[in-house]
């Protein structure tokens, strides 16, 4: 019992922990249910590469499996910013064009669309969860500090290099797997032509590698804007939280 303790105080302090890792297991036992319905029930046995579970919406599956192993100084708090930041934005951007969700089965179609919005839900959830984590470390005892120092940028940073890391292993496997059929993990496959909406628009101006450094770009953008509005529901929190109280 002692031990079984010990586990769950290393592993999975906070119901948080629990609550993440068990969406991990979640989506990692659709997404293989996934695979095989389109490997033998659409796909009669033949393996389709477009269907790789490595785009970014697939990433946070990943995140969540490791979550209980994440405990370094600089590596949770980049985790959760990974989910509040750039999970969050691929769960809502996706419902910009939807026709990527569409399937030839209703089955495959409802897993997407309730995969995207688990996505919402999660970078909801790990935001609140970054910010009780702050809240927790400082005490309460921030209003003699800058918030830039309180809210700090760096688990921002670490996750943006997960982010670029995770599109050098998607060029990788588009570059490596091209032989084998139709693969564009992260949309990002210099074969193909930009799909996104409003990117594609752009291809006669930049060129597709243009366009495609431009997604990469607007992507990292729009999941700043995200840790500032974060950034943005911490300070009103820490203001409606300490009644008249101000802070810099």
């Amino acid at each position: 019992m002692n031990r079984k303790n010990s586990l769950k105080s290393t592993y999975f302090p906070h119901i948080s922990d629990i609550f993440f890792f068990a969406c991990g297991i979640i989506m990692a036992c659709s997404e293989i249910w996934k695979q095989l319905t389109l490997t033998f029930v659409i796909g009669g046995g033949s393996y389709n590469w477009w269907y790789f579970p490595f785009q970014l919406c697939s990433i946070p599956m990943y995140v969540l499996l490791s979550y209980p192993w994440i405990r370094g100084r600089n590596a949770r708090p980049a985790a959760l910013s990974f989910l509040m930041c750039y999970c969050l934005l691929s769960g809502i951007a996706v419902f910009a064009d939807t026709t990527g969700l569409h399937y030839p089965l209703t089955v495959l179609t409802l897993h997407s669309y309730l995969w995207h919005i688990l996505l919402i839900i999660l970078g909801i959830a790990a935001g609140f969860t970054y910010i009780r984590t702050l809240r927790s470390n400082e005490k309460k005892a921030l209003f003699s500090r800058a918030l830039a120092a309180a809210f700090p940028l760096r688990p921002f940073i670490y996750s943006t290099f997960l982010y670029l890391a995770c599109c050098l292993t998607a060029e990788f496997f588009n570059l490596w797997l091209d032989k084998f059929g139709t693969i564009n993990m992260f949309y990002i496959n210099p074969d193909y032509q930009m799909q996104q909406v409003i990117f594609r628009d752009l291809l006669p101006y930049l060129g597709n590698t243009g366009v495609i450094l431009f997604y990469i770009a607007s992507t990292i953008f729009g999941a700043l804007i995200f840790f500032l509005i974060w950034k943005l529901v911490y300070r009103l929190i820490l203001f409606f939280g300490s009644g008249s109280s101000k802070f810099i």
